[in-house]
Parts: C-alpha cells; structure tokens; sequence
C-alpha cells in the first residue's frame, strides 16, 4: 500500500485542467459493449477504477487500443461471454463497483451476463434492486447465489416496458437503459436519473443509432433498434475533480484557476461553495479561486444555520459533501452537513477531529463544523484514506494543516484523480509519495 508524505501549510498557486469525469467513464467504457464497430472515447481519465473496467473488457476479448494520453478505441466484435464464468472475472468485477455497468450491455447483445458482488467504497449500504428489478421488467430471469454471492441475469429477447423506479439511482438507470436501447418495442423509465453524465450516455447512444427522448428529464422514452453502430464520444471534465480544487484553494488561502470546467454542466457546484463565502470568477469556461484570508459562511435568509445536502441531480452531488465539510473547518461560521444517501460516508471526520477541527458528528448522517477561520491552522497527523471522496477531504486537510501528515491506503485516492500528487506539485505542494 502506497503513502502520501505532505508538508502542510504552504500556499499554493497556478492552473489545473481537470480531468475527464470517473463516473461518466465508467458508463460510456460499458456501453461499448452494445456495438460490434468501432468507438473512440476521448478524455478518458488515467486512474485505477476506470484502468480495470478497461481491462475487464479486453479479457473480455474488447480489442483496445491507446491512440494518445487519454484517448481509446474500443471494438467489441469478438467478445468471449465464457469469462464470465471463471474465477478471473470474478476477482477482476469484485474489485470495482463500475462492473456493475456491464450487465445490461451483455444482457442486451447476448441475453446473458453474471456479475460477484461488486467492490468499491465502504460507505454504507449501496443496493442493485434498481438494476436487477428493471432487468426483470424487461423480460430478464434474475438469479442470486447467496453462498457465493454471484448475481446473474439471462434473457432470450428484452421487450420494453413501463417502470417507475424505486430511486433515482444513476448507475441503475444507466444500466436499464442500456439493456432498453435493443429491447424490442418501447420502453418508459419513469424517477429516472437526469445528471450530465447520464445525458452524455444516451446523447451518445443516439448518435450510435438509439432513440432515447426525454433526455435530461426524469422520464426517458426508448424505442428499440436492432442494432447500434459505432461513434466518437468525449467525456466531460469531473465536476467532482472542480469541486475539490475549489475546496483546496479556500483551504491553502491559494489563488488557483480551473481550466475548461463546462460550467454548464456544474449545477449548484459553485453556489454551495460560495455559500461558504469563497469568492470566485467565472471568466469564460473557468473558475478562478483568488487567494483569501478568510472565508465567512452565509446563514439562510431567516438567520438559521447555513445547511448543505445531498439530493439527486439537479440537487448538490454526494461526493462533494467531504469536500464541503472539510472546507467549512476554516470558515468563519457553521455548518451542518447532512449526508443523506450513505451512512459510512461521515465516519472519516475522527480523523479531522485528531487535526484540531471542531466537528459534532450528530449521528451517521449529519456533522455540524464549526469552522476556525484560518485563527487556529489544522495540525498535521497519520491517517488511514477510507474512501475515494474522503482521502481527497483529507488530503485536502494535510495540505492545510501545519506539519507533516501521512496518508497511508492512497489506492483509494488513486482510484478517482489522476496523477494527484504530481497536479499538486505543480501548484507548489510539499507532497511525495512512498510505496
């Protein structure tokens, strides 16, 4: 397990582009699984979740190639199904949750597809309900074989149907509709997920030969083809990357400007920060974070404790929240942060609580932060990276703090930003990283 050695407390400064976004990656890399020609997917990020994907499918017998530093051609004309059944996939799938995306892909070309329990981040419970029972309402049979905890889902022909889903789950509607686009007839997904990534999949899906309406609304329509073609798709920059730099610029007192950000596609991004009154400038498609000394926390209009929480798109994204709070530990002012999707998610605040932060975690759900204000820094401690949103939080904590901190199980970081350490040190950060 790999370790980041930081040198807290030094102000930082300069450019970033972000990179392209994880959670769109990972559905746009499945989907290629649905066409027997040729997709070229551009600004595909380097970092280990999306890296096995990949790999999954080439076992899968996808032909890939790397045309450039963060360019791939995928062809899945000779797909070898028989993987599915050895124990190389299973340890392969186990270990990211995003191979949960390839089921409704193999469902839908080839009426079968097996999935272990995925892996991923420990933040609570995370169910695939959404997906199976949507699969079953397309035609499919669903199996589980609990002793060895092995989903499975065969089909001989999906035909479209009317659903109303039991949550707004991005990767759920995601799969669904990748199974829809080759059901036969028409399928209604009703309560389903409207982020940009999800736009992005179906807008590229179309151009592949689907017909996907209602996109960016809660209710898709889909009309069945028999077959897709290939494309050429780009991936947005990762709203959740942007979220952080913003976070780690207020933080470090730096000045730090966000390139290419498709501000579009940000939501309420950059109100929530400056909720907590970091100052932006939102030349062209930019984010330009100027040094500050302090930051002061806006309450609601009637005076109440400034709030901020997750909801589903178009509401602030849960991945964001451990930026949020560990941004609010310098403000002046609180906070009350409420987590509402994943009850694990807030546990890594112990660790901020060791640094000097003032945190009442409440209950699995909620933390209020009092913030310091810059008047009293952080102090640099060893830590463990839980979780993909939580190391960055952390991370971003250390960079902050006074002294040396020690993030050990940075896997989890590498998981979901690419090339962190050296992005940093182009800013001017004090960061190595040890095996």
């Amino acid at each position: 397990m790999g370790s980041f050695i930081i040198e807290g407390g030094k102000t930082l400064s300069g450019e970033i582009i972000p990179q392209g976004a994880k959670n769109e990656a990972l559905q746009i890399i499945a989907a290629v699984l649905l066409t027997e020609e040729e997709v070229t997917v551009e600004n595909v990020p380097d970092i280990i979740d999306v890296n096995r994907l990949i790999g999954i499918l080439q076992n899968l017998g996808v032909k890939v190639q790397k045309k450039g530093t963060s360019t791939y051609t995928f062809q899945a004309d000779e797909v070898h199904i028989d993987y599915l059944y050895t124990e190389q996939y299973r340890m392969d799938a186990a270990k990211i949750r995003g191979s949960v995306l390839i089921l409704g892909p193999l469902l839908a070309r080839f009426g079968k597809a097996y999935l272990p329990k995925p892996g991923g981040d420990k933040i609570g419970r995370r169910r695939l309900d959404t997906h199976f029972e949507g699969f079953m309402k397309l035609g499919a049979r669903f199996r589980y074989e609990e002793d060895e905890q092995f989903y499975g889902v065969e089909s001989e022909k999906l035909k479209g149907a009317y659903m109303l889903l039991p949550e707004a789950s991005v990767t759920g509607t995601a799969n669904i509709l990748m199974a829809a686009v080759l059901a036969e007839g028409e399928t209604v997904i009703y309560n389903a997920a409207c982020e940009p990534y999800l736009q992005q999949l179906a807008k590229m899906l179309n151009r592949m030969g689907a017909k996907i309406s209602g996109i960016g609304s809660n209710l898709l329509r889909v009309e069945g083809v028999k077959r897709l073609s290939g494309t050429t798709h780009r991936i947005l920059p990762d709203m959740i990357e942007i979220g952080s730099w913003i976070g780690l610029a207020a933080m470090t007192q730096s000045d730090i400007t966000i390139r290419n950000v498709s501000k579009e596609n940000l939501g309420q991004i950059p109100d929530i920060f400056r909720k907590l009154g970091i100052r932006m400038e939102m030349p062209d498609d930019d984010i330009h974070i100027p040094a500050q000394a302090h930051y002061k926390v806006e309450n609601f209009i009637d005076g109440s404790i400034l709030t901020v929480s997750d909801a589903p798109w178009p509401g602030f994204p849960p991945d964001l929240l451990s930026i949020v709070l560990v941004t609010a530990t310098q403000a002046k002012g609180n906070v009350l942060i409420h987590q509402k999707m994943f009850e694990s998610r807030l546990f890594f605040t112990d660790r901020l609580i060791d640094m000097g932060a003032q945190i009442v975690l409440c209950d699995p759900h909620r933390a209020n932060v009092t913030g310091l204000n810059h008047e009293v820094p952080l102090k640099g401690i060893t830590m463990v990276s839980p979780d993909i949103r939580a190391g960055i939080a952390l991370l971003i904590a250390a960079l902050s703090a006074r002294g040396t901190s020690v993030i050990h199980n940075i896997e989890q970081i590498d998981r979901g930003y690419e090339r962190i350490d050296e992005k940093l040190r182009a800013l001017g950060a004090s960061i190595v990283r040890a095996e």
